[in-house]
């Protein structure tokens, strides 16, 4: 098997989730750590211009956002199964519901000390003011927002360890991400905002527990290396049901629907109900094949 290539940062709350995955399985991979902020050259070549973090890479195939890297994950490593009932739309609740919170309460907690870089990254990446007084004009309700979804969590947990039942499912990645990113960036907060809930104290605990698997270090030159020597490995089938009518070779954009919407341009590979595949051809690394998911992202043809 190729070697899982994950660009990404070590405070970055949305790499937390595959660094678990990879603990929860077992496996070996290799860590190019990214800049915090643009630019970002030994990433961008790979995407086609996607710039948020994390991003995987197996060979010359190129994974965008982590709902399509856990999946690819699970298809490639399917021991211990991490994908049960409504996991993904649980996923779902945790990256967009339960994160707007958290980012209320953490910048509401940590906003004196952030640097003026990382907020001019920022206002360019969502296309809207980093309002940092707004932020901690929200901090006390939307606190209020971030124990009700806890609440859920303890509520998940009345009658096994994890969420998924005995052991971990991607709706304990997930919603955990949330947890461990409060928990490291404004530790009070967390513990002020969880001292109700002991079953998400200890679940926290286990989750932690787990590791991150066997990681080791790679830069972003040798992994650009690795793509430029590899061929994209085959696609998933093409569905030709999928109800915007696009077939493979046609030439799309790619966007996200929430923020980063800057679209990426490349032929198309392949569309199934769950994910899509388009094919990038650069000087630089050759033949590319980057996925994204369909949930979150926008496609047309150009």
């Amino acid at each position: 098997m190729a070697d899982f290539i994950l660009h990404h940062y070590d405070t970055s709350p949305f790499s937390e989730k595959p660094r678990v995955a990879f603990g929860v399985k077992g496996l070996a991979w290799r860590s190019v750590i990214q800049p915090v902020i643009m630019p970002k050259p030994e990433l961008v070549p790979l995407t086609g211009g996607y710039r948020r973090i994390p991003v995987m890479q197996i060979g010359a195939d190129v994974y965008c956002d982590t709902q399509v890297i856990l999946a690819e994950l699970e298809a490639r490593a399917p021991e211990p199964r991490l994908v049960r009932g409504g996991d993904w739309a649980v996923n779902i609740w945790a990256d967009r519901l339960y994160f707007q919170a958290t980012v209320a309460v953490v910048f509401g907690a940590i906003g004196d000390n952030v640097p003026k870089e990382f907020i001019a990254d920022r206002e360019k990446l969502s296309g809207r003011p980093f309002d940092m007084a707004a932020m901690k004009a929200a901090a006390v309700p939307m606190k209020a927002q971030w124990r009700a979804h806890a609440a859920w969590i303890e509520a998940g947990l009345a009658a096994e360890d994890f969420l998924g039942g005995s052991t971990p499912s991607i709706a304990d990645i997930s919603a955990y991400m949330n947890v461990w990113w409060l928990s490291a960036a404004a530790r009070s907060q967390a513990e002020e905002l969880l001292a109700s809930f002991p079953r998400v104290g200890a679940w926290r605990g286990r989750m932690r527990a787990i590791g991150h698997g066997e990681r080791s270090e790679m830069t972003g030159a040798e992994a650009l290396k690795v793509a430029r020597d590899s061929e994209p490995a085959a696609p998933p089938a093409h569905d030709p049901t999928d109800p915007l009518g696009l077939s493979p070779g046609d030439l799309v954009n790619i966007a996200a629907d929430d923020y980063g919407r800057e679209p990426i341009a490349g032929h198309l590979v392949a569309l199934t109900p769950e994910r899509v595949v388009i094919g990038r051809e650069t000087d630089e690394l050759g033949r590319l094949n980057v996925h994204f998911p369909r949930i979150g992202y926008l496609i047309a043809r150009v």
